[in-house]
């Protein structure tokens, strides 16, 4: 149901013209692409898929979804609303669904067969987290990119009832530890700095070793590109 690609693909760019003998009154460039997700088609597989996921380096490339009235639906259904233990890549009512949010927040098992979320533990290596640092989001007329910024164990709180975000401060202050975790497990660009203004996406797993039952693995991304398409 989707047309998939392993790169996004780049918007055209009309070329200046000299200016002057440009015509003021020609319209402005055409910066849209084509979206490689088939939403219309999807729609009609489950109306509740909104987004499309990609993590270039992993097995993630699945739809996203968000049920309309049950916050755990899909950790017991897939995107096929078929009763399933892997489930589907989700995020929950307390977020919009347009990713306008400081904080979104998309869940996924940690399948043994590396599906949904399971590959999200590869940032967790040092080498592969320096050499990937890019996700991408896709949605009815938009292509998100946001730049990974940082990787760590994390309790299991539920993050969205715990943080008042539309306090400016309590963004402000969960941002400067997203940015710089303190974390026995975690890996972080130093480079990174977060304004009050910036919209992060959080992706959150499960970890594999029983011990850490009630840890979470989450991986952080910034959106840095907003993308219009066909």
């Amino acid at each position: 149901a989707a047309k998939q690609t392993q790169d996004t693909p780049l918007p055209v760019v009309e070329q200046p013209s000299d200016a002057a003998g440009a015509d003021q009154t020609d319209p402005q460039p055409d910066l849209r692409v084509d979206n490689p997700i088939d939403f219309p088609a999807l729609k009609l597989e489950n109306q509740d898929i909104y987004a499309w996921i990609y993590i270039p380096g992993t097995k993630v490339n699945h739809p996203v979804v968000q049920h309309i009235n049950d916050d755990y639906y899909y950790l017991t259904h897939n995107r096929y609303n078929q009763a399933s233990p892997e489930g589907a890549i989700y995020s929950q009512m307390a977020n919009n669904t347009d990713f306008s949010d400081p904080v979104t927040i998309l869940y996924g098992h940690n399948n043994i067969n590396e599906a949904m979320f399971s590959t999200l533990h590869y940032f967790g290596n040092e080498e592969f987290f320096a050499a990937n640092d890019t996700f991408y989001i896709y949605t009815p007329g938009r292509i998100l990119t946001y730049r990974i910024f940082s990787a760590y164990l994390y309790d299991d709180r539920h993050i969205l009832n715990s943080f008042d975000f539309k306090k400016p401060n309590v963004v402000l202050d969960y941002f400067a530890f997203v940015a710089q975790p303190d974390s026995l497990l975690v890996n972080a660009r130093p480079d990174t700095k977060l304004t009050v203004s910036d919209k992060i996406v959080q992706l959150s797993t499960c970890m594999s070793d029983p011990l850490q039952a009630n840890s979470r693995f989450l991986v952080n991304g910034v959106l840095i590109d907003d993308q219009p398409t066909y």
